[in-house]
Order: C-alpha cells, then structure tokens, then sequence
C-alpha cells in the first residue's frame, strides 16, 4: 500500500507544481506576460493578453493589459492604476514610435487639450528607443506618480499628469484606437 501511497502523493505534488505555474503567467503566441506585477507599493493584475495584427497576416506585437486591483476595465482611461506590456516580433525605429505616438494622442484628444500635451508628447518621444525582436517596451501608469516608459524592465522615463496618461493609453485603448480588434481583446476578460 504504501507505494501506491506514494505514487499518489508524487501525483498530486507535480499536479499543485504545474496549476501554480499556470496561475503564475500566461502565455499569447509563444510569449509570457506574469499574472501579476508589483510597481512601487501598487500590485497590478493581468487583466487580457492579446495579439495586433498588422494587415492582417503579419503578427507585428502581443500586449497584455494589467489593472490595479478593484479597477473596473470601463475606467481604464480614469486616473487609475494601469500598465501595458507590448513584446515586438519586429524591428521598429524610435522614430517610428514617436511618428505613431503623435497620430495616436491626436485621434484621441480634442485640438485644445493636443496642445496643452503636447511637450510631455515631445518628452516621451525623446526617450523611445529601436526595438528588435523580442523587445518589450511597458507602459506604466500610478497616480499621483505619473506614466513610466520602460523597455526591458529599464526605466527611460517618467512623464506627469493623468490627462498624458488618459491620452497615451488611448493609444490602444480609447475611442479611436490604433487598432479595434487589439483594443477590444484587451478589454474583454476571458
């Protein structure tokens, strides 16, 4: 009996070991997002993954959206806690980044309130950096901290105000998004 015993216990250790390893990240076209992320003294929980498409065929990026806890995903635009983790599957120039940041905030902002950001936009277009394959930049928003541009896990910089972060984020996830079926995989839990 006893080998039984122990066959079953062994059986149901390696079973704990790999359900803890699933509830511990998630994986979106062979990359891994945490299900969690700790910034200064704010826990963020992975809210979706999911994969841009670029003309449809090509695979340009997978995102995952991570939410403070207790935050509602219709508020994602409200000055709340929030971070959006983009890996890249290509080669893209920082001037590139600044090109689609200045479009993106544009889309998504009155002319007047374009003007009132737009030296933060100049500042966070002076911290892109080229991204190869495999790059990841984040996007991290705390209040009263402001939205940290980081690639790699490497801080670039910090920009103020939850009126850049509402806009910045709207990017992906506001009204006239870069893309709508990335937006709303985004946002839609599964």
């Amino acid at each position: 009996m006893r080998p039984l015993r122990r066959i079953v216990s062994t059986a149901f250790l390696l079973y704990v070991a790999v359900g803890a390893g699933v509830a511990s990240a998630t994986k979106i076209e062979g990359v891994q997002f945490a299900r969690q992320v700790r910034v200064a003294d704010a826990t963020l929980d992975l809210y979706n993954a999911a994969l841009l498409r670029y003309r449809i065929f090509i695979k340009a990026y997978v995102g995952a959206l991570y939410l403070g806890r207790g935050v509602n995903v219709d508020n994602v635009l409200d000055d709340v806690p929030k971070r959006l983790e983009i890996e890249y599957f290509w080669g893209i120039e920082a001037k590139d980044f600044a090109k689609a940041t200045v479009r993106g905030i544009a889309d998504n902002v009155e002319p007047a309130a374009l003007a009132d950001l737009q030296p933060r936009i100049d500042r966070i277009n002076r911290l892109y950096r080229d991204v190869k394959p495999g790059d990841r930049y984040s996007l991290t928003y705390l209040p009263d901290v402001g939205t940290e541009l980081a690639l790699n896990g490497r801080t670039l910089g910090r920009i103020e105000g939850s009126d850049f972060a509402s806009a910045v984020f709207a990017i992906w996830l506001g009204p006239r998004p870069l893309d709508e079926a990335f937006r709303d995989d985004l946002l839609t839990r599964r």
